[in-house]
């Protein structure tokens, strides 16, 4: 196999990762990993700057975990460590000692090396990163063949850094936005019911004072609010712990929040599980999953529906998803209320996420269904 292509190989393996959904920290790996291979190094290193003089990451191989370990922290942005992310030229030398901005020494616990190939890696006008590469193995130095697949692989590695930083912040925004929404509920559920129960504990308090008997039916309401903010609360810390999809699957983590609403809320829940929604990559399972809990409290909490019917099914081949409510009905395409309260554009970008389709079909007094529909796997 030639060098050209190897390198290719190497970076189709670290993309073929970050489509698999992999952290940062492991692309970078199969990144430096591919390098040290490709140029026959003895040691090699992948720094990204953190914008403030030194790495947010800093991955090496060729050492064990040990020795990485012993080296310390995060190295700064130093000597020729630095130099390789000031420009995009590369540097090959047979001694790196020879270099205008080697300290002259090692810290404690540093492999003492020779030779030395750098490599800065581009996305777009940025440097985003650096390849160190150290000892080649076999001979004194780093020969040309050797800068010119590094410099291939890096063009190559700059995009699926680009990627694998673009798919950590998607995942970053989704869980901000989860947090968002569990504040909403929080505020507008728990809050106006331990509102109430201020308000109905000082009521009684005046009654007890004027010595009026309707002061214990008083009483019995301020404890039946209380346990209602208290099973409120409950549901939104259980929803604060992301189902385990990996144990439960999805048919188990719908179950389970099914159960716990029917605890919750005086509504009839119906579950129709017809397939059992294996099969889907785990970021699809996790979308299907938060449809699934955001049309359900659409149901809950605005409908006033008396039945609920949660339902998943395999239709020709297509994996369905259903939530249908005998509710009063909404308009689909009023304006306020999408961006007011029914969460219906983020069901849309949580389907568009999992390659499916989302269509809603309501209208004042006919209910409503939410139905999500997705190739199989």
């Amino acid at each position: 196999m030639s060098d050209p292509v190897r390198a290719l190989k190497a970076v189709s393996d670290a993309m073929l990762a970050v489509a698999a959904q992999r952290s940062v920290e492991e692309v970078l790996q199969r990144l430096v990993d591919g390098a040290r291979e490709l140029a026959g190094a003895g040691y090699a290193a992948l720094g990204t700057p953190d914008g403030e003089g030194g790495f947010s990451r800093f991955l090496v191989s060729g050492m064990t975990p040990a020795e990485v370990a012993a080296l310390g922290p995060l190295p700064r942005q130093h000597g020729i460590l630095g130099a390789m992310l000031e420009t995009a030229q590369p540097y090959r030398t047979p001694d790196i000692r020879a270099h205008p901005r080697f300290r002259g020494w090692w810290p404690d616990s540093h492999p003492d090396m020779r030779s030395f190939l750098g490599v800065p890696i581009a996305a777009g006008e940025a440097v985003v990163g650096a390849f160190y590469l150290t000892d080649k193995l076999g001979a004194g130095a780093f020969a040309a063949e050797d800068q010119e697949v590094i410099e291939l692989f890096a063009a190559h590695a700059g995009i699926a850094i680009a990627n694998a930083g673009l798919y950590e912040r998607s995942r970053e925004l989704s869980m901000i936005e989860e947090r968002n929404r569990l504040a909403l509920e929080l505020h507008d559920v728990v809050s106006q019911k331990l509102f109430s129960v201020v308000l109905t504990a000082e009521a009684a308090g005046t009654l007890l004072e004027r010595g009026d008997p309707a002061a214990a039916e008083r009483l019995a309401r301020t404890s039946e609010l209380a346990g209602e903010a208290l099973e409120e609360l409950r549901s939104l810390v259980w929803e604060l712990r992301p189902p385990d999809l990996a144990r439960d699957g999805l048919t188990g983590a719908l179950t389970k929040h099914v159960v716990l609403q029917r605890r919750l809320h005086d509504v009839a829940i119906e579950l129709e599980l017809e397939a059992a929604g294996t099969g889907q990559p785990p970021d699809a399972a996790r979308e299907i999953l938060r449809i699934a809990q955001e049309a359900l409290q659409n149901a809950l909490r605005h409908a006033k529906a008396r039945r609920v019917t949660l339902r998943m099914t395999d239709v020709a081949g297509r994996f369905v998803l259903e939530v249908a409510d005998d509710g009063v009905g909404f308009d689909p395409d009023d304006p306020a209320l999408r961006s007011r309260r029914l969460g219906l554009t983020s069901m849309q970008e949580r389907a568009q996420r999992a390659g499916g389709e989302l269509a809603v079909a309501s209208a004042p007094g006919t209910g409503t269904t939410v139905r999500l529909e997705l190739p199989r796997g």
